[in-house]
């Protein structure tokens, strides 16, 4: 994730990865809350149904997207 950016999007894969970028300082959860709103608004479905597993602090996170068909995750980030 990058934190601090001028515009959320998804930027793309760097190797295994996926790099997010939020507009929100990386300041008291701000940002992991910006990601989390992001990803809610990308996959359509409630920021509830997302929670950040491993990572909370680092720049580098898990996130798992709760009850999402895989080939609709396949979609969005194609899309």
């Amino acid at each position: 994730m990058q934190a601090g950016a001028k515009r959320e999007q998804i930027i793309g894969w760097q190797g295994k990865h996926l790099r997010v970028a939020v507009q929100a300082p990386p300041v008291e959860g701000a940002a992991n809350r910006a990601l989390i709103r992001f990803l809610a608004r990308c996959f359509q479905i409630s920021p509830s149904r997302i929670e950040i597993v491993r990572g909370e602090k680092s720049k580098y996170k898990a996130v798992e997207l709760k009850g999402l068909a895989d080939d609709k995750v396949k979609q969005v980030l194609e899309g």
